[in-house]
């Protein structure tokens, strides 16, 4: 490797510091309930030792053992001071693990020799961002030894990085050595970089480095001893050039897991891949790492694309990415890898994507359409870029989405206040041009118009939902000349009302939308050709899948219509009909009698699973499914369906109820009249009976007509 590169990554990326533990003399290790003999004043220390992370505080890392030194005690305005008993200096150094603002002498720990500052020392941070990592730090106190001393954590600091973390202090007769940050050189020859994972593990920065420059930055919790997964990085385009991988912080006593770091055509794991235990088998998850929001959600000849948050480098939220994945059916899914990475402007957060037919924006260069797709570049949350704001960028694709250009005159709309994000971006045809609904901060979404997607002019604003926009028209009961326009936001609430290409005038408070417990940040997909003409919802299915190489997954994608109601209108959802791909053997009743104890279900099993059901309450109290072991209850008196502890108004029409559930191994989505109520639970059910029931309890349930449908594998 160059020794002047080599010099310079050392100067950019810092260092790390490891300690040697002969002979030492602890001083304090916090792992009590109390902070002991030491002498607390004021409210920043709190009761005692923290266990880890405090509420709302970014997660703490590299202390020892399971409780250390946190002054963010209801946050960073609080303020205090805490001192050690009297010791004797009896060795050349004192070595501690340190973390917290940058700010001397108020957020810091002091050597105190004769009521004297005679050493300090405070955190890393000193801006947005950073990290709540601590460090080792070491004093000479050579000729200190044999005076009296105290320690003295101290914050008189508020505001950002206004605490201080502090744990394991010793004295020692070793300084704190210095290794410096590593790397390996590859010649890049294969489809993948595999590096091992191991959740809780420290987070170390990896950077990929190819021609000079930076072009994958990510943090990993980097195992050291044997992983818990593995996961890849995907460097074929990047194939015969000779790259750099450096990592920051290295210690051989806990990162190790770097120098097993190699390159293949294949990831360990990857022929069981969508075999896992917990893998949903009807929805769309990652290979590797986490999912969150659904973004870009666009068809174009024949293909639904699906963009999506995505952490590549591990199990929880971070790195955020855009995956991205195809489908002809919005069943079968097949990954297509990251498209747009973190850059200098920040990482990836979420946006929509839109066919720019008529070349708007200028960027087709060949007989495809362009896709493009609009993104916020969420700042200060990449070190490459701590000190931007977020605003919203561009990239396009000129082969069909498989390859990308993020736009070099990015961003295309800048900061404007609080954590502006989340753009969705429709065309307007009675306008002919770009709307932008964009999220700005305290439930406030904004609307901007554009000619050519490059540049915006703000229009509007509404007061409404959190985050994550939606904006989209539906005709009412399937008339067309009757449309209304719909506008919401991360949680599903809508608002139904009119917007004239500028501004979005409600008719209606905030509507309800869905009765689960995992759902969240939906989308619909744009470009849908009108001989269709469904609008096709899917949203981020929030479960955890521990255990696994992957986390969270994408619900079921569900059609939206709208519906005039008593309530007025009125959004339904019900599962897009390409579920029809997935049946195999069906089991069918019609006009039978469940009285109290009776089973229909009985000699039925299965583990994924379409359920029709259209039921009429002839005396019954209750009635409904155990649908491997979980109930799925409708109570007659109440009007109202219950599943775990999710309950929804579910009113008779006829005299009789009709529910549509799908099964899946981490979730059971419910679909009430025909979707006027909507139900999606996370459920892990890998390790239940797959036994089914149909039940009544209180009287009788003319079971109209039921319908059992076991479901192929999606991945099969």
């Amino acid at each position: 490797m160059n020794k002047a590169l080599f010099s310079a990554l050392l100067i950019t990326f810092g260092c790390l510091t490891t300690v040697s533990a002969q002979d030492d003399i602890l001083i304090a290790d916090f792992e009590g309930d109390d902070y002991g003999n030491w002498k607390v004043t004021g409210e920043a220390f709190g009761p005692g030792p923290a266990r880890g992370t405090l509420p709302g505080q970014m997660d703490v890392a590299g202390f020892e053992g399971k409780r250390l030194v946190s002054s963010f005690y209801e946050g960073d305005d609080s303020k205090g001071t805490l001192t050690s008993h009297v010791f004797e200096v009896k060795r050349k150094y004192i070595n501690f693990l340190i973390g917290g603002g940058m700010n001397p002498g108020q957020t810091c720990i002091n050597l105190l020799v004769d009521g004297k500052v005679a050493r300090t020392a405070t955190g890393p941070n000193d801006r947005p961002g950073g990290s709540e990592e601590l460090a080792w730090h070491s004093w000479d106190v050579s000729e200190l030894q044999g005076r009296s001393a105290q320690i003295q954590i101290v914050d008189s600091q508020t505001g950002g990085w206004g605490h201080i973390n502090i744990d394991h202090i010793t004295q020692s007769s070793n300084k704190v050595e210095v290794i410096a940050d590593k790397t390996q050189e590859f010649l890049l020859q294969k489809k993948y970089l595999n590096l091992p994972v191991k959740n809780g593990a420290n987070k170390r920065y990896i950077h990929l480095i190819v021609d000079g420059k930076i072009v994958r930055e990510f943090d990993i919790e980097m195992a050291n001893g044997d992983p818990d997964f593995w996961v890849f990085l995907e460097i074929g385009e990047f194939k015969g050039k000779r790259a750099i991988l450096h990592i920051d912080k290295y210690d051989p006593a806990r990162t190790k897991g770097f120098d097993s770091v190699y390159q293949a055509d294949t990831y360990i794991g990857e022929e069981d891949v969508y075999r896992e235990k917990l893998r949903p088998q009807l929805h769309f998850t990652s290979k590797r790492g986490w999912n969150n929001d659904s973004n870009g959600m666009v068809y174009y000849d024949g293909e639904y694309h699906l963009f999506y948050q995505h952490n590549p480098f591990g199990w929880n939220w971070g790195n955020m990415t855009w995956g991205h994945a195809v489908s002809t059916d919005m069943i079968h899914w097949t990954e297509l890898g990251d498209a747009i990475h973190p850059d200098h402007l920040g990482t990836i957060f979420s946006g929509s994507a839109v066919v720019d037919v008529g070349n708007t924006a200028g960027f087709q260069t060949g007989d495809e359409k362009v896709i493009v797709c609009i993104y916020t570049s969420a700042g200060g949350t990449n070190p490459m870029s701590k000190d931007q704001p977020f605003t919203q960028s561009i990239a396009y694709s000129n082969d069909r989405g498989r390859t990308w250009t993020v736009y070099d005159g990015n961003p295309i709309l800048g900061h404007i206040n609080g954590g502006n994000r989340d753009p969705k971006v429709i065309w307007h045809t009675p306008t002919d041009q770009w709307v932008m609904a964009l999220y700005l901060d305290d439930r406030v979404m904004a609307f901007f118009t554009s000619k050519d997607l490059k540049s915006w002019e703000f229009q509007s604003k509404i007061k409404c939902f959190h985050e994550c926009p939606e904006l989209f028209a539906l005709p009412v009961d399937g008339d067309k000349s009757n449309e209304k326009w719909i506008l919401y936001g991360g949680s599903g609430e809508y608002l139904v009302g009119h917007f004239d290409g500028r501004e979005f005038k409600s008719d209606t408070d905030a509507i309800r939308f869905h009765h689960g417990n995992c759902f969240y940040a939906s989308q619909t997909f744009s470009n849908i050709p009108e001989s269709d003409g469904r609008r096709i919802q899917i949203a981020w299915g929030r479960v955890k899948m521990p255990g696994m190489p992957f986390n969270q997954m994408m619900l079921f994608p569900v059609t939206l219509t709208l519906h005039s109601t008593e309530e007025g209108p009125r959004m339904f959802a019900e599962p897009v009909r390409e579920v029809g791909n997935l049946h195999g053997r069906r089991r069918q009743w019609k006009y039978k009698t469940l009285e109290p104890g009776d089973n229909l279900l009985s000699g039925v099993s299965g583990e994924l699973l379409h359920i029709r059901a259209d039921l009429r309450l002839a005396g019954a109290a209750e009635t409904g499914f155990v649908i491997r072991g979980i109930p799925v209850t409708y109570n007659a008196e109440k009007e109202q369906l219950s599943c775990q502890k999710n309950k929804a108004k579910l009113i008779p029409e006829n005299g009789k109820i009709s529910l549509e559930i799908l099964v899946d191994r981490t979730s059971i989505e419910i679909f009430g009249s025909g979707g006027r109520m909507y139900m999606p639970m996370g459920v892990i059910l890998a390790d239940n009976a797959k036994s089914l029931e149909i039940f009544t309890k209180g009287g009788n349930t003319e079971v109209e007509s039921l319908e059992v449908s076991r479901l192929r594998s999606a991945w099969r």
